[in-house]
């Protein structure tokens, strides 16, 4: 992780007065773009980057290679339906133009769908802080959450504390519906050089 890289400092785990949301984005087609450690260390560096840029705070978050997910609390001073699409299109529009630049392929299309819940309450809002946390061990990727270098269950079990962590384990998970869910592809420490090797 890069020194200039912005981080949350501390988990919130309540609800914004100006809106607290769960986001669900999908690659075009499913199809795994973000397949080395160095796309998904990129493309999480590149949400936190936009999230900071506009104002949102982060709460939980995870990068797939081929959808993500995040938890966020809308800026307080406008509309979070005037901030979230931009802060998509901008972070979508630079990620894709890096990712096209280096597979040569410059009119590919990379990201296909989002979907957004507000969250109306702490019930709803714990749920859906536990299941990003926990989505790596819910596709098979690791047997930790903790594990995974591209969600937010390091930083979690690093800033909250065994009350924080135990009060979130008590929701339950196996509920959540995601809208077109995406089967994410296990991406090791790898380099793009090793992608073309394969």
């Amino acid at each position: 992780m890069e020194e200039n890289t912005p981080w949350p400092h501390a988990p919130t785990h309540r609800l914004s007065r100006a809106g607290t949301y769960f986001v669900t984005v999908g690659t075009y087609n499913k199809q795994h773009i973000l397949d080395t450690s160095q796309r998904l260390d990129v493309a999480q560096r590149g949400l936190f980057q936009m999230t900071e840029r506009y104002g949102w705070q982060l709460q939980a978050w995870a990068v797939f290679s081929n959808h993500y997910h995040f938890v966020a609390d809308s800026p307080p001073s406008v509309e979070a339906s005037e901030t979230l699409p931009k802060m998509l299109q901008a972070f979508h529009s630079k990620l894709a133009v890096w990712l096209n630049k280096l597979d040569n392929k410059p009119e590919r299309k990379v990201f296909q769908n989002s979907w957004d819940t507000h969250l109306q309450n702490q019930i709803t809002l714990m749920t859906r802080l536990r299941y990003v946390h926990e989505n790596a061990v819910h596709h098979d990727l690791v047997p930790v959450a903790s594990q995974c270098p591209w969600c937010s269950a390091p930083w979690l079990q690093r800033s909250a504390s065994p009350a924080q962590i135990n009060t979130l384990n008590r929701f339950k998970i196996d509920q959540v519906q995601i809208t077109n869910p995406y089967t994410p592809r296990e991406v090791l420490r790898k380099s793009d050089g090793d992608r073309e090797n394969q």
